[in-house]
């Protein structure tokens, strides 16, 4: 079994990807967009952290967080998240028992900088796009580009034509 090696810096900024199991295109749906906001907010409260930029996609997310000063668990974060979440789209009978919503693990990369966190504010924001899910990241209601598009960091036409390379954790 491969030994996953975390970077982890107290106050750091993390990107991360989150694949659900088989990927199957389940999180964009109501109950599972309930179910992870509540979790979400409820370990936030609990264990705060600054969301910097967020996409929810059919079948993966992206996200960008900022962790407090004297903290670095954001593995203990995303564990409470997505066992929450499976726990609640169980009660509500969204999913059987022994179905999981979740591939085990995620993919996580420090954020080094002001351009790595620009490179990847940008790629959260383009990532409908690349999928082929819309044209335009203003089209796409499950991100935080709105918010970016209203504090004027962004033009209403941003993304129509940007492409990436590199390797962001899919």
């Amino acid at each position: 079994m491969p030994n996953y090696v975390r970077s982890y810096q107290k106050g750091g900024t993390f990107f991360f990807t989150l694949v659900t199991h088989n990927r199957q295109n389940i999180l964009t749906t109501p109950p599972v967009r309930k179910a992870l906001r509540e979790s979400i907010i409820q370990i936030r409260n609990e264990m705060p952290f600054n969301i910097i930029a967020w996409c929810l996609l059919p079948d993966h997310l992206h996200a960008i967080w900022a962790l407090p000063e004297k903290d670095d668990d954001y593995s203990k974060r995303w564990g409470r998240i997505k066992a929450m979440t499976t726990m609640r789209l169980k009660k509500e009978h969204v999913i059987t028992n022994q179905q999981s919503i979740w591939q085990p693990r995620f993919w996580e990369h420090q954020i080094r900088n002001d351009s790595d966190l620009n490179t990847h504010i940008d790629y959260v924001h383009i990532n409908p796009v690349k999928h082929n899910l819309v044209n335009t990241p203003r089209d796409w209601p499950y991100s935080t580009f709105h918010k970016f598009l209203h504090t004027g960091s962004y033009d209403s036409n941003w993304g129509e034509n940007l492409t990436f390379n590199g390797e962001f954790g899919e």
